[in-house]
């Protein structure tokens, strides 16, 4: 267990009394009357100017703008808690893990665009964030990580809950800091948000010596120094690229113009730019057909004609035959990672490739960029727009990109049928079958708005969550992609939750194993009455794994099946959500109503088959054109 700071221990007997107000007594000399300490109240004027280190933190979050932070107490942390208590603007979530809270601030910037902001203590409490960090940093999202940490004059001997959080989060963090007095530290937490948000978006991290936070500022309310906080600011030092080389913008536009299969594969980074406008109008315009990552989906929307859907090891059969023979591979804002690309060198064999990217970093790291444009994916798209003199020819292309959708269409084992308003028919499923869990993805998707914001965690789930609900909205798509971590779907709803619009709906989909990694964020949904719908895919088992055991190890399940999972509507109830079940195709529509119709947290126990599969699938380092559509493909 976790311990965020000594606790005095009292026997009953000995255990001090509440004593009862008077509300005719006179208020005790130095305090207002709602208890704060008047010289707190007046401690900043007009200027903001601050007293303590740990006032220049929390003036910098709302000179920021930052609206939520996520976060658990503790002894290092506390005086930042302390500040917080009058920060008017400020609102604090206490997570009931601080992995939680990194995976909610991690969603949060997913949702808004701006930095999520999480807040732990020394010592175990900045290690259980390291996981989320990482997961941040695998995907480029904006987060702002502040950490207590022993005083300076303690740091380097083994004082308690001390742990060296820089060292420990260097090679996961964009940047991050040891803050050194309490006059900079407010500049410190700025610098970390203007980082945080700018360029290639990623987390950054300040760790904050618990003496730099008490200790008072050399600032005079009058003075204006260091102290005093800024718009956060990116350093001189730190060049983010806008718009790419006139020349080489030219020679790759000439190359798509002049292309006869050419294919736009977009990235997150086309999310996370903004750039979704500028890609859409720039595929329809020249008739280009779509393929996204799976960071990159609802940068075009999967119901138009030009759409692929996901390309991968487990994207759509007709994205991975276009990635393949397509002669001009135009990518925005992609790293080209392995379950992307299967093995590299059979990935676009015949493409030339014009990899746009704000990131020189990722420019030919990983697939060889023949045209390489870095700057900002919106603003190089409009330079590219602006540079083609014509159209490619698509006439034939998209035929034959259409022929490979009806050769290889996503569908599952029951054949689909669909009610008269577009939802799927129970009715054309045996009942006395298990539900199929595509079943309750389009079920689902069928019974929610197009802006509803679906998050994961990791598995089978989020696969079939990717490949059966139809994405058309930018930033409604919140999964953990780079690293994985099951647990993320919870606690990233919800910051999915707080970030999004009121009239925006949030559904999690998550798997028993993934579910049970992370449940206790069950409870911040239900103290703060978060309206979030949680559909667990309960297959009694870590499905990815046990689907790999069948197919590669000659299906020796080693500790992937669960001999008992709980009732996950019960526990539910416990933790004060609404719980519900399915166990029959006919329970499917009347409970997914029920479920999203309530006003708060719900959780819906899904009994799916657990003989199901996710396919199309790519085997680990293979070629995208050779998918396997079944196990015995592989």
């Amino acid at each position: 267990m976790t311990d965020h700071g000594a606790v005095p221990e009292f026997d009953d007997a000995d255990a001090p009394g509440e004593p009862t107000p008077d509300a005719d007594a006179p208020t005790p000399e130095g305090e207002t009357d709602d208890g704060r300490d008047p010289e707190r109240e007046n401690s900043t004027d007009e200027t903001t100017q601050t007293s303590t280190g740990a006032d220049a933190v929390v003036a910098a979050l709302e000179a920021a703008g930052a609206e939520t932070v996520f976060g658990v107490q503790g002894g290092a942390i506390m005086p930042v808690y302390d500040a917080l208590y009058d920060a008017d603007d400020v609102s604090h979530v206490t997570m009931a893990h601080e992995q939680g809270a990194a995976h909610a601030a991690d969603a949060y910037g997913a949702v808004t665009g701006e930095p999520g902001v999480c807040m732990a203590t020394s010592g175990p409490g900045a290690t259980n964030l390291v996981t989320g960090i990482a997961d941040a940093d695998m995907d480029s999202e904006p987060v702002v990580a502040l950490t207590g940490q022993v005083p300076s004059d303690l740091v380097g001997n083994d004082a308690f809950q001390e742990t060296d959080t820089v060292g420990v989060t260097t090679p996961i963090t964009k940047s991050n800091t040891f803050a050194s007095s309490a006059d900079e530290v407010g500049e410190d937490v700025s610098t970390a948000f203007a980082l945080a948000a700018s360029g290639r978006q990623g987390p950054t991290l300040v760790d904050l010596p618990k003496d730099v936070t008490t200790d008072k500022t050399d600032a005079e309310p009058t003075d204006k120094t260091d102290a005093e906080p800024t718009e956060p600011t990116v350093p001189g030092t730190v060049s983010v690229p806008e718009r790419a080389d006139e020349a080489a913008i030219d020679a790759a536009a000439a190359t798509i113009a002049a292309a006869d299969r050419p294919v736009i594969l977009a990235g997150g980074g086309v999310v996370k730019g903004d750039a979704t406008d500028e890609l859409r109008a720039f595929a329809k315009d020249h008739e280009i057909p779509v393929a996204t990552t799976m960071p990159g989906i609802g940068a075009f929307p999967e119901d138009h004609d030009l759409a692929l859907e996901m390309a991968g090891m487990h994207g759509t059969g007709y994205a991975n035959m276009a990635t393949t023979m397509t002669d001009c591979l135009l990518a925005v804002g992609t790293r080209f990672d392995d379950r992307l690309t299967g093995g590299v060198d059979s990935f676009a064999p015949e493409a030339t490739v014009v990899h746009v990217d704000i990131d020189p970093a990722e420019i030919s790291k990983n697939v060889e960029a023949d045209h390489p444009l870095v700057g900002d994916a919106g603003t190089v798209l409009d330079q590219l727009a602006a540079a083609m003199d014509g159209s490619p020819d698509t006439d034939e292309w998209l035929a034959q990109c259409s022929d490979w959708q009806t050769e290889y269409p996503m569908d599952y084992a029951v054949p689909a049928a669909e009610t008269d308003d577009g939802a799927p028919d129970a009715s054309a499923f045996p009942d006395d079958e298990p539900v199929k869990p595509q079943f309750v993805v389009e079920a689902v998707d069928a019974a929610t708005d197009d802006d509803t914001v679906v998050t994961t965690g990791v598995g089978q789930h989020q696969m079939w969550a990717c490949q059966y609900w139809t994405y058309t909205e930018p930033r409604t798509w919140v999964s953990s992609h780079g690293l994985g971590a099951m647990g993320y779907g919870l606690p990233s709803a919800v910051g999915a939750r707080l970030a999004a619009d009121d009239d925006q709906s949030v559904v999690c989909f998550d798997g028993d194993g993934s579910f049970l990694m992370t449940c206790q964020e069950l409870v911040v949904a239900a103290r703060e009455n978060l309206d979030i719908t949680v559909f667990v895919l309960n297959n009694e088992a870590i499905g990815m794994v046990k689907q790999w055991q069948d197919a590669f190890f000659d299906g020796r399940r080693m500790a992937s099946e669960y001999p008992w999972v709980p009732e996950f509507d019960a526990l539910a109830e416990a933790f004060g959500a609404d719980g519900f079940r399915i166990e029959r195709y006919d329970d499917v529509a009347d409970t997914v109503e029920a479920a999203l119709a309530t006003d708060g947290p719900a959780v819906v126990d899904v009994y799916i088959d657990p003989t199901e599969e996710v396919y199309p699938m790519v085997p680990s380092g293979g070629d995208n054109g050779q998918f396997a559509l079944s196990e015995a493909h592989l």
